[in-house]
């Protein structure tokens, strides 16, 4: 039975990624589901197996262990169809508060704190791979995943562009300042000196010559915020790297209330920047910053004491 379970959940993300979706994280999920269900001599998938799995790792928050289920039970549904003796797990078996990490917004003092640490790594390549990724999220606000996906076809030096894929296949063109442009063409320089005539598609490589993975760039993000003296704000409030792309957002619309901007334009420009489906889908990088609430407060005071002003 594993080995045809094996071949449905092979047959279930392929479905699922030519719809458009990822789930590196659910393909791991589902595959070792399938090794713990070959391990207790499972003959199918079975609700009792499937809460068993979801909670069998220690230390991690009821949250995960709700979104292991949910994963197992997305394919489940899929599976059942097949399989008459494939059993679903009802909605909220493991029911978990949906929590979101606070944004972690930096300074300028503090990504010019990374961009130094990034320089001290060893080798070469190295430095300036994680220099560029940091510069470029901080400059663009693009996704980590955008970042890593890039390929060097996406990068035009003479047009000053970058072609970002982001979700579900979704490209925009970004055009990109002056420094940008140049910092990208300074990187393929320290590029080409490393590959030589070795080819690699990929904008950002490792050491090895490819394309750079998550499993590779949080860890060493973590270890430049140490480097860089960087700590926690609270237990929910951590120096991610995703969180360049929550400050790029944030300092955009400051800059916008600050030189007298309408937020009300600026704010679906961003979004469609960020590429995000819709506007409302920004609204999280924004919400309840102070700097921001402040640059409003000041800004409708302005309007007031102008109103104020016209009465008298």
């Amino acid at each position: 039975m594993s080995a045809q379970l094996r071949a449905m959940v092979g047959d279930y993300l392929r479905v699922r990624r030519s719809l458009g979706y990822k789930l590196v994280g659910t393909e791991h999920v589902l595959f070792a589901f399938v090794d713990y269900l070959q391990d207790h001599d499972a003959p199918t998938l079975t609700v009792e197996h499937a809460v068993r799995f979801a909670t069998s790792r220690p230390g991690v928050s009821p949250r995960q262990h709700a979104l292991r289920l949910s994963a197992i039970q997305c394919f489940a549904r899929w599976a059942h169809t097949l399989d008459a003796d494939v059993q679903i797990p009802p909605a909220k078996l493991l029911p978990a508060r949906v929590t979101r990490a606070a944004p972690y917004l930096y300074t300028g003092a503090e990504a010019a704190a990374l961009l130094d640490a990034a320089d001290e790594l060893r080798p070469a390549i190295r430095a300036a791979t994680f220099h560029t990724l940091v510069a470029l999220m901080s400059a663009t606000g693009i996704r980590t995943g955008e970042a890593l996906g890039l390929d060097l076809t996406n990068f035009d030096a003479q047009a000053g562009t970058l072609t970002v894929t982001g979700k579900f296949g979704k490209t925009r063109m970004l055009p990109l300042h002056e420094t940008v442009t140049t910092g990208l063409g300074q990187y393929l320089a320290v590029r080409a000196d490393h590959l030589a005539a070795a080819g690699s598609a990929a904008l950002l490589i490792s050491t090895a010559g490819t394309r750079l993975s998550p499993g590779i760039v949080h860890p060493m993000f973590r270890r430049l915020t140490d480097r860089a003296g960087l700590r926690p704000v609270s237990s929910a409030c951590r120096p991610r790297l995703h969180d360049l792309r929550h400050t790029f957002a944030v300092n955009t619309m400051l800059d916008a209330y600050r030189n007298g901007a309408d937020p009300a334009t600026v704010a679906p420009l961003l979004s469609t920047w960020l590429g995000h489906a819709r506007p409302s889908d920004t609204y999280w990088y924004l919400t309840g910053t102070a700097e921001l609430l402040a640059a409003a407060a000041d800004r409708l005071h302005a309007a007031l004491d102008g109103q104020a002003g016209e009465r008298s």
